[in-house]
């Protein structure tokens, strides 16, 4: 039976989106890892028969973008007759083979049948603690090849008509530093496919097949639809802008905005690097797609005919095109840069859609050891929270997490100091100068871990340290990104990466991460708004009166 009722496929449509949310769900209650089940650093989606995405579940919407180039390496490679059987589950964590990210991110897969074909995939991502590699946590800065990043998954079969592959699990176990937190949350993966499996063939069984699959294709048809109509409602030209980075690298983008075509020209840019600051090409893919559904449709679900009208062009071997076996660990700042660096270009001829730049960092924080009171490997691996750019309708945002990072909570400070070895001494907002204007900028963070075992690590990897975010109609620019270590014996010291710094008991790490930048004169501030501000202790009489003018 089929059908072309628009009211069925509508209520097909909602089922994909209730079953991707389904699985997020069922890996986020199974995971063992503090950084998947509360920072919820993982996403879940299904994709259509030949890879495409048909529906995004929650999460990082970077992740949402990943899953599907990810299925369609494992199509392409598994492409010969019973190659892909009923029950079958893959997974894939390389950059170089699907998994676009770094190792740490592990894809599963699994092909869902009804009728005797694939009709359909069920994926998921999610931050693994430890996949090997040269350093605990599996990040070093001091990586010069992805070898030394961890064990590489390049979309492999784990799962065979519903029958694990010992050899594999195995392999994927023995390469960690915590074996049994990795084997749990490789499950809680397979868990959310298969809840994926059953919920589409229901689907399929009652609806149809053939019904099942007109509508992934017809909502498909419909995201296009809306994204070719909002784009030719942008402003068409080609935009430019070159932005020096922390490190003094110069990159380069050129966006062309016609009215069928989004161009987004990286080709101008450094090689890659020998240390594991650079990203794959469908990494930054995923940024382009989500600036993009930022200023066309950015209140409805993304598919993969919502992104039909990009056009990406990049140049192999550089920073942006990384080629094996180029590192990658520290990818998430790179393909920030290229999500910051396109808002920017993109902002003063955008007002309406684009605010002033926010911290614009992961401010990924790795610190690990062994756990006084068990005797286990930890490691918390934390992305932090900070202030977000004025916009021309207010002030921006206080301790919220990067657009890059997107619907990710902050680990709660109970679950950090009972899975982990460490105390949480401090969360408070950044009262640091920056960010003034007419609206102002978000504070960012202030946090502090104190360490409560010897021979502990820190490893962390901060961007816009040395550049903090960029203001708009002379606002002021925000802080900067940075963590501190406060030694018990021995002086502070200030980093933007550090890899591997040895900590001891009752050391302190500092976290701080940047306010928003500003919009517009300071001295056009409300002077009610300013006064509201020394109120709540947001600024001093002082800096007020030297800012904005203005006498509380």
């Amino acid at each position: 039976m089929s059908s072309n009722d628009p009211i069925t496929l509508e209520i097909i449509q909602n089922s994909l989106q209730a079953t991707a949310d389904e699985m997020f769900a069922a890996m986020r209650k199974t995971a063992m890892s503090s950084i998947i089940y509360e920072v919820l650093d993982m996403g879940t989606g299904i994709m259509d028969a030949k890879g495409q995405l048909a529906s995004s579940g929650a999460g990082i919407p970077a992740f949402i973008g990943v899953l599907d180039k990810a299925v369609q390496v494992i199509i392409e490679k598994f492409d010969k007759p019973g190659d892909i059987q009923p029950g079958d589950v893959f997974t894939t964590n390389d950059p170089y083979y699907g998994g676009v990210t770094h190792l740490n991110d592990i894809v599963v897969a699994m092909p869902v049948f009804a009728d005797g074909r694939i009709i359909a995939w069920t994926a998921n991502i999610a931050h693994n603690s430890d996949v090997g590699g040269m350093a605990p946590g599996s990040l070093s800065g001091e990586a010069t090849e992805i070898f030394q990043e961890g064990l590489r998954l390049p979309a492999v079969k784990i799962i065979s008509k519903g029958e694990p592959i010992r050899p594999v699990m195995d392999i994927i176990k023995v390469n960690s530093r915590m074996p049994d937190v990795l084997e749990g949350d490789v499950w809680a993966a397979i868990a959310s496919v298969r809840v994926g499996d059953k919920r589409l063939v229901e689907l399929a069984e009652k609806y149809g097949t053939e019904t099942f699959e007109r509508a992934m294709s017809s909502f498909m048809d419909f995201g296009e639809e809306v994204s070719r109509k909002a784009l030719a409602d942008l402003p068409q030209g080609t935009f430019e802008l070159s932005e020096e980075q922390d490190d003094g690298r110069i990159f380069n983008v050129k966006i062309t905005i016609g009215a069928n075509e989004f161009t987004v020209d990286l080709t101008d840019n450094p090689d890659q690097s020998d240390n594991p600051v650079n990203t794959s090409r469908d990494g930054v893919m995923v940024c382009a797609q989500m600036i993009f559904k930022s200023l066309t449709d950015p209140y409805s679900p993304a598919n993969g005919g919502s992104f039909r009208p990009i056009n990406l062009l990049t140049r192999e071997g550089s920073v942006f095109h990384a080629k094996e076996p180029a590192p990658i660990g520290f990818y998430y700042e790179i393909e920030l840069r290229v999500y910051d660096l396109m808002w920017r270009c993109l902002a003063p001829h955008m007002p309406e859609r684009l605010a002033a730049g926010h911290f614009a960092s992961v401010c990924g924080t790795f610190i690990g050891g062994i756990h006084p009171d068990t005797g286990r490997q930890y490691t918390i691996i934390e992305p932090q929270l900070g202030g977000w750019g004025a916009s021309r309708d207010g002030d921006g945002n206080s301790a919220v997490f990067c657009g890059f990072h997107g619907e990710t909570y902050n680990c709660p400070a109970e679950i950090n100091e009972a899975r982990n070895g460490l105390y949480v001494d401090r969360l408070e907002l950044n009262m640091e100068p920056g960010g003034e204007g007419r609206f102002t900028g978000g504070r960012g963070i202030v946090m502090d871990y104190r360490v409560r075992a010897d021979n502990g690590f820190l490893t962390a990897g901060y961007t816009r340290s040395k550049f903090p975010a960029w203001s708009i109609d002379g606002g002021r620019e925000g802080s900067p990104n940075y963590v501190e270590f406060r030694p018990k014996e021995g002086e502070t010291e200030r980093y933007a990466f550090v890899s591997g710094l040895a900590t001891k008991k009752d050391d302190v790490i500092r976290v701080v991460t940047g306010n928003g930048a500003g919009l517009g004169d300071p001295k056009e501030r409300d002077p009610d708004a300013v006064r509201r501000d020394v109120k709540n202790e947001l600024i001093s009489p002082e800096r007020a009166e030297e800012i904005y003018g203005v006498k509380s």
